[in-house]
């Protein structure tokens, strides 16, 4: 009697088992169900199956939530894996997010003297260069030469893309020199390594070379190198690369057009970026928010909308850069109302649209807005977010709602110099300088280091304090204990700081003993410190300073204009006035808002244009003839002084911040707060107006205007609003 051998009955047993755990492998999409695999694998004995512990290990990279170390750690307990099971995951890793795992895999490797091929080097070179990792790509150079295996063609492709990546262009060309045989590949990675080492004199040169090879550029050379002229923000070679690229009759693809048109629009080039879109046909997402970043930047919003309402489809990347270009671009009413829009088409923000909508918030310095945008964020789990919350600082800082600014920075578990530097400004603006001082002390013991916006904002709390001493001792603690180099921003505060304790001579000093010139900011300071304290010669000298530099600076030619008439000096007068009318030079002309209910109401200097304008007006009447029951006059000194007696009073009366604060006392009752937004400083007419309006109809009125906040009760200025 004849019998089967046992052995080939277990042979087949274990192949439709092993066959069905590739299968179910193959399917697998949890960590917990991998674990499972595994367990059957070492129970049915098939535990040395090489190809099937490595078909597990890539499974658990490729998870959607992949287990890299899951995997390395069933990698390393295999028995000495062919190369081209080890290569396998070699590749899988290095293309993966986290490519340094293939180079912790290299390391175990040669400890656990796992054979490596030729093949192995490619992807490990690979990993190298998105890390870039210079000491372990060097390694692999070495090991490489050690084996043999640097005349790999893939191989020395893989060490000119890691050195250039590393930033060694010198050793990326001298590899690229080496190499007998150079695909189009290679050519592509020397080319882009020159572009992103900003090498972009050699681009050209290196073009004309491969030509001279016979090898032909593809248009992915070509926008390779038109995107990292964008990238790098150089219009030059960008334009001069076009040049080439239309004399060597290279055909533009879409791609090649697309890069064009980002490039120039990047660059600020927006009259041919224009051109260039109107061509393109379709146009696309990317493209399309090129422009409008581009149109924003160039201070062409407008022309930005046009672009966007054009978009069939839009994304969260050209809804935030459109807010964006309202926010930076002096429109911020339109950012916020651009951005319900948004969050009413169904897409959500992410935190690059938050800040371009709280600094909106905060330019309009509207506070119900302010308040939503906070209810907003805290709904949407932004408050954990430390950008966030120290834009919202700055946000409640400049809406005039210091203690919300507090309760901010109260709650935050995390601070950054950021932090401590918004909440010593919010200070600052406030007009709070010992405060501001108190929590430099407490940033210190928190052994937080200052930098250089941190001592702006202390600065220019000592300066709107009158703390002279204390300010002085502010900047030399910045020079002498944390040895930083004072910026033009830190003598200007130091030349506002004196000017305002009528400290003129000094002012001089700061500005004769600069390291560098003194800008128009600086000199403007000195102008209006003069113009306060009534030093005509100085302020004439500061003001020609000024007009140097900005020959169109209307307050500069205003200052001028009314010193010379102050000294009758009517022919000089003349001049200046000739001067401004020959240049187009004008006032620039007052704006204020003011938030009542959640809507903003906006007012220029003798506004006709709101909608209850005639009951403004009367109601203008009305508080002057109350005011002047309390000891107002119209101080004349603050009008352009060629205008006559009567065209002055209304000139004077008509600032659009005393409009606003009538259409304010419409709404308002008694023992309420008024806000007011102005666009320049409150002249001392204004100041005098609010001081006494604020006792003799009881209320809080509280003003920011360019420089600070101003807050006014029962007929005084406080002065740590």
């Amino acid at each position: 009697m004849t019998t089967i051998p046992q052995p080939i009955i277990s042979s087949t047993i274990h192949l439709n088992h092993y066959n069905h755990l590739l299968t179910t492998l193959s399917v697998s999409s949890s960590l917990s169900h991998l674990k499972q695999i595994h367990a059957r694998i070492i129970r049915s004995g098939l535990d040395r199956s090489n190809s099937l512990l490595i078909k597990l290990v890539i499974t658990a990279c490729t998870l959607s939530s992949p287990s890299f170390d899951y995997a390395l750690s069933v990698f390393y307990q295999m028995h000495n894996p062919e190369p081209y099971l080890s290569n396998k995951l070699l590749r899988e890793l290095s293309r993966s997010t986290k490519p340094e795992k293939a180079l912790l895999a290299y390391a175990k490797m040669r400890e656990k003297r796992f054979v490596i091929d030729s093949f192995s080097l490619p992807p490990l070179l690979k990993a190298s260069t998105r890390v870039q990792a210079l000491s372990e790509g060097m390694e692999l150079h070495g090991f490489a030469s050690k084996m043999d295996f640097v005349s790999d063609p893939f191989v020395q492709t893989g060490l000119v893309a890691m050195y250039s990546a590393c930033g060694h262009i010198e050793d990326a060309r001298l590899m690229f020199d080496k190499m007998p045989e150079r695909d189009i590949v290679a050519w592509n990675i020397m080319i882009d390594g020159y572009c992103v080492n900003g090498r972009y004199n050699n681009v050209l040169p290196l073009i004309e070379e491969m030509n001279r090879s016979n090898v032909q550029p593809d248009e992915k050379i070509f926008s390779t190198v038109v995107s990292a002229c964008a990238r790098a923000g150089n219009l030059e070679f960008g334009k001069a690369f076009h040049g080439f690229i239309t004399e060597n009759k290279v055909f533009v693809d879409y791609n090649l057009q697309c890069a064009l048109v980002i490039m120039y629009a990047g660059c600020g080039y927006m009259d041919m970026a224009a051109n260039m879109f109107k061509n393109l046909s379709p146009t696309n997402i990317v493209v399309s928010t090129a422009m409008i970043t581009g149109y924003s930047k160039a201070g062409q919003v407008d022309a930005a909308r046009l672009v966007f309402d054009q978009m069939t489809e839009k994304d969260l990347i050209c809804w935030s850069a459109m807010i964006t270009g309202y926010a930076e671009g002096g429109q911020p009413r339109k950012a916020l109302q651009l951005f319900d829009k948004m969050l009413t088409s169904g897409v959500k923000p992410d935190q690059v649209t938050m800040l371009s909508v709280i600094s909106a918030c905060a330019s309009l310095g509207a506070v119900d807005n302010a308040i939503k945008i906070q209810s907003y964020i805290d709904e949407n789990r932004f408050s954990g977010v430390l950008p966030v919350n120290n834009a919202l600082i700055d946000m409640y800082a400049k809406c005039g709602e210091l203690d919300r600014a507090k309760q901010v920075f109260a709650r935050m578990h995390k601070r950054n110099v950021i932090t401590w530097s918004s909440m010593i400004g919010a200070y600052a603006v406030h007009g709070d300088a010992i405060n501001a001082l108190d929590l430099f002390h407490e940033m210190k013991s928190q052994r937080v280091e200052p930098n250089g916006i941190t001592f702006v904002g202390l600065l220019y709390a000592c300066s709107h304090a009158g703390l002279v001493e204390e300010g002085r001792k502010i900047f030399a603690s910045m020079v002498n204990d944390y040895d930083m180099t004072p910026k033009r921003e830190h003598y200007g505060c130091m030349v506002d700081l004196y000017g305002r304790a009528n400290l003129l001579k000094e002012a001089l000093e700061v500005i004769e003993q600069m390291p560098m010139a003194p800008n128009v900011v600086i000199w403007g300071s000195l102008m209006a410190a003069c113009r306060i304290y009534n030093e005509t010669e100085l302020g004439e000298f500061a003001a020609k300073r000024v007009l140097e530099l900005d020959p169109y600076h209307d307050g500069a030619h205003i200052f001028l204009s009314n010193v010379y008439a102050k000294e009758r000096k009517w022919e000089s007068v003349g001049e200046i006035r000739k001067l401004m009318q020959n240049k187009g030079v004008v006032k620039q002309r007052g704006c204020s808002r003011i938030e009542l209910d959640g809507e903003i109401h906006e007012f220029l200097t003798a506004d006709k244009n709101h909608a209850r304008v005639d009951e403004i007006y009367e109601k203008l009447d009305v508080v002057v003839k109350e005011l002047e029951v309390a000891g107002y006059t119209p101080n004349m000194s603050c009008v352009l002084v060629d205008l006559d007696e009567d065209e002055k009073t209304k000139a004077l009366l008509w600032h659009s911040e005393k409009l606003a604060l009538c259409f304010g006392l419409l709404r308002q009752k008694r023992g309420s707060c008024i806000r007011i937004i102005k666009n320049l400083r409150v002249c001392e007419d204004c100041h005098n107006f609010m001081k006494l309006a604020s006792k003799v109809y009881g209320i809080q009125i509280l003003v920011r205007d360019r420089t600070r906040f101003h807050r006014y009760e029962d007929g005084f200025e406080l002065l740590n609003c």
